[in-house]
């Protein structure tokens, strides 16, 4: 329970959090 909270809303904090993954994010989005 605890891992399965985490994962969906860590995966998405680290992709737009990244510096480098921000722009891809951004980019895929749009």
């Amino acid at each position: 329970r605890h891992l399965l909270t985490r994962d969906p809303r860590m995966v998405e904090r680290k992709t737009f959090g990244q510096k480098k993954a921000r722009k891809k994010f951004q980019f895929s989005k749009r």
